[in-house]
């Protein structure tokens, strides 16, 4: 054969092999492909699902906050009304009217109260959602050693920031990478030698491979992401639950609470507007003194049964020993799964609100 036809059929040869590897590499870019924007609707239609409870998770938690806190701050006008109306009741006695409530107890909701007004002073305006989230989840638990330092609040003032608090809840940022498309395009021109082509259709050959097992570990990857996102949403949901049933345990102790915080202010109203007057103003308070000292002890058992179940921690926290373990910005440090993922005080937070609605079930009408 001569020598010109030789050549020119080696040259058809090589071009159709180049040809079929090119096809083959185009075969695999196109399973890449699917596999990718497979695995990318996957993590999406996931993604999305998150997103929606993290909404809610977060609409409940600043809900509960904001209730606690404006609890916090009803305890302490109670305390101010009735330590002036016990002043009024035990001046000029010599046996003082005293209310027969523990003094820890007391001491307990004087620290509750005085951390949540600082937190309400501390992030008044538009940071206040934020906070009452941040607050819903650290708050309480920090109450129990605010004391008088302000420590407490100005740590939370800065952990008001609702997102890193519910990334801590759902394990962090669930962001995988790498689920772009991998390809490359093959250098396919008319007027490229044959040689040139079957090398191209290797190299695309060998890029198809490459795109297809960054596929695959793409795929893998989202797999595991979505799980982890199942996962958090499973958690971000439990916690809603929680946050909505805590809310309306308070609400109901906080309603029979202000039949007495009301009497308070009905009995105090009255001695105010008598003042006056041409009144012997010891005779009418002294027609109060049993009231008084009713509305006021039944008044503290409610408000230290609402103390009892805000500063159940809604998270399971780290102790050293009886402590609570703090970290560098004097915040709980809180157990994590192995996602990272705070871990529910499920069976506490139960045994706290049964407790709760029993106790306060045992308190006399006001």
């Amino acid at each position: 054969m001569p020598l010109p036809l030789i050549i020119g059929a080696a040259a058809l040869a090589s071009a159709a092999y180049g040809a079929k590897k090119g096809y083959d590499g185009y075969q695999k870019h196109s399973e890449a492909d699917e596999i990718v924007k497979s695995a990318q609707h996957r993590y999406d239609r996931k993604k999305t699902i998150f997103d929606d409870q993290e909404k809610e998770t977060t609409h409940a938690l600043e809900m509960l906050g904001g209730r606690q806190l404006d609890i916090g701050k009803s305890l302490g006008e109670f305390k101010t009304l009735a330590d002036e109306l016990l002043q009024q009741l035990n001046s000029g006695r010599q046996n003082k009217l005293e209310v027969h409530i523990p003094k820890h107890e007391l001491q307990r909701i004087e620290n509750y109260s005085y951390t949540a007004i600082g937190v309400l002073g501390s992030a008044a305006g538009a940071g206040l959602a934020g906070a009452a989230a941040g607050f819903a989840v650290y708050g309480g638990v920090m109450a129990l050693g605010a004391a008088s330092t302000g420590t407490a609040i100005s740590s939370l003032a800065g952990v008001a920031a609702t997102n890193a608090t519910l990334a801590a809840i759902g394990g962090g940022s669930l962001a995988t990478g790498g689920l772009g498309i991998v390809g490359g395009s093959a250098i396919l021109g008319t007027a490229v030698a044959a040689p040139v082509l079957a090398i191209a259709g290797w190299a695309y050959n060998s890029h198809g491979e490459e795109a297809l097992r960054n596929a695959r570990k793409a795929d893998r990857e989202v797999d595991a992401a979505v799980e982890k996102l199942a996962r958090a949403i499973k958690n971000l949901s439990a916690t809603e639950a929680y946050a909505r049933k805590i809310k309306l345990a308070l609400l109901s102790i906080y309603d029979q609470f202000s039949l007495y915080f009301d009497s308070l202010k009905g009995i105090n109203n009255f001695l105010e507007d008598v003042k006056g007057r041409n009144v012997d103003i010891d005779a009418a308070l002294s027609s109060y003194n049993d009231e008084i000292i009713r509305v006021i002890e039944n008044g503290y058992a409610l408000a230290s049964i609402m103390v009892d179940v805000i500063t159940t921690p809604i998270f399971k926290t780290k102790k050293e020993g009886e402590e609570i373990e703090k970290d560098e910005n004097g915040l709980p440090v809180m157990e994590t799964d192995v996602d990272g993922s705070m871990i529910l005080n499920d069976t506490e937070l139960d045994k706290a609100l049964v407790e709760a609605e029993a106790s306060a079930g045992e308190i006399e009408s006001a």
